[in-house]
Order: C-alpha cells, then sequence, then structure tokens
C-alpha cells in the first residue's frame, strides 16, 4: 500500500483534510442537484435556467475535482461515494419530477446559499493550516458567488 506524505503537520493534516472532504461534499452534493433540476426544468425560462444549471454542474465538478486531488496530495484519501454524498450532505433531497423554472431557481439559490457559508467556514478552518487549499476553497467559492448572483438575478419580486 502505498502512504502519501503530507508536507503538513498532523494536526493541520487532520483539519484540512476533513474541510476538504466536507468541501468535496457539498459540491458534489450541488452538482447532483443541478443536474437534477437541469433535466426536469420545465416553464416560460426553461432554456436560460437550463442552460445556467449546466454552468453551475461544471463549476461544481471541477472544483470538486481540484478538492479531492488536494485532499489526496496532503495524504488524504477523498470519499465521494453516493452513500457519503447522502449521508453527509448538507441539504435534503433535491425535489424529483418536472420542476417549474422558478421552483428550480429557488431551490438551486437555497443550496447555493448553504454551499457558500459551508465553504466560508471551512476557509476560516484552514486559514492558518493549510493556505494553498484555503486558495483552492476560495477559488470555488469565487464561482459559487457568481452563480449564486446569476441565479438570484433570475427571481422576479
Amino acid at each position: 500500500m502505498t502512504t502519501i506524505r503530507s508536507p503538513l503537520s498532523a494536526d493541520a493534516k487532520k483539519t484540512t483534510v476533513e474541510e476538504l472532504q466536507a468541501t468535496l461534499i457539498e459540491l458534489i452534493d450541488l452538482s447532483l442537484a443541478g443536474k437534477q433540476a437541469h433535466w426536469n426544468v420545465v416553464g416560460h425560462h426553461f432554456r436560460s435556467v437550463h442552460l445556467q444549471l449546466d454552468e453551475l454542474v461544471a463549476a461544481a465538478r471541477e472544483h470538486s475535482d481540484l478538492i479531492a486531488e488536494r485532499a489526496v496530495a496532503l495524504g488524504g484519501s477523498p470519499d465521494g461515494s453516493p452513500e457519503s454524498v447522502v449521508a453527509e450532505r448538507a441539504a435534503g433531497a433535491m425535489p424529483t419530477g418536472f420542476l417549474k423554472d422558478d421552483d428550480a431557481v429557488t431551490a438551486i439559490v437555497e443550496r447555493l446559499g448553504r454551499s457558500i457559508g459551508r465553504i466560508r467556514e471551512a476557509m476560516r478552518a484552514v486559514e492558518e493550516a493549510d493556505p494553498v487549499s484555503q486558495d483552492l476553497l476560495n477559488e470555488a467559492l469565487l464561482d459559487l458567488e457568481k452563480q449564486s448572483w446569476m441565479f438570484q438575478a433570475m427571481i422576479q419580486t
């Protein structure tokens, strides 16, 4: 069995890998929720919501890969299995069946808000332990906050 040696102290590694794992779960869950909505969205704004959901999914998937690879580089073993995602996710299940465009947007805005909050917590937790991982979390946060803004702009008040 190969062991990847971490450049971090044992405590810093533990904190950082735990936060990266939690973020990985958050991003995988967000990408799955985005695809569920993408396949089932209906309504007058179908096309714009459908396309925006694809952008969200692509961003979440890209960042989940970078986060998981960082965990491995630190000697961790990321777990993105379906069982772990369901067991550890912060949000409940995404609605099934057709989803009116406004309802899809609202559901995604809520999920993005939770994900953004969770990643901000992770950034604070790894600030001293591993600034490199904090940079990766910040990059993910930049993309998710942009997505949140774009989805919020679709909500009619």
